[in-house]
């Protein structure tokens, strides 16, 4: 089973041992993994301020993440959120069903003690890529 890298520069580049997204194509479709997303802008390498841009960027990132591997939101079976402050959970919810529709993917949502690089949410994502 060949593992295929998934690289975009419309999300921030890796800054450690990781790659983006790893894919993973058998006989009955594709899976890939993507790491976890901050709310780092692509092209400034910067974190945005505060939950509500962070959050967007994030899915903005996993949206370009997603395109690259030949896939898009729709075919995401499960989030798993990390939140610094769980009284944004409300928000998370409101951005989820502003860029998600149903059937919605699993999701587990937890709060956490810090991110990297001081971010407020951080979102890695599964797809499940029908052929």
């Amino acid at each position: 089973m060949p593992r295929e890298i998934i690289h975009t520069d419309k999300a921030p580049a890796a800054v450690g041992t990781y790659s983006q997204a790893v894919k993973i194509t058998t006989d009955a479709g594709s899976t890939v993994y993507i790491s976890g997303q901050l709310g780092i802008d692509p092209t400034t390498m910067e974190l945005h301020e505060g939950f509500d841009a962070q959050a967007a960027q994030v899915m903005d990132n996993i949206e370009a993440i997603c395109a690259a591997a030949g896939g898009s939101l729709k075919d995401t079976v499960k989030f798993n959120v990390s939140l610094t402050d769980l009284n944004d959970f409300a928000a998370l919810n409101e951005l989820f069903a502003a860029r998600l529709s149903e059937p919605y993917p699993a999701r587990a949502a937890l709060q956490v003690a810090a991110l990297p690089k001081g971010g407020v949410v951080e979102i890695e994502t599964i797809l499940y890529i029908e052929d």
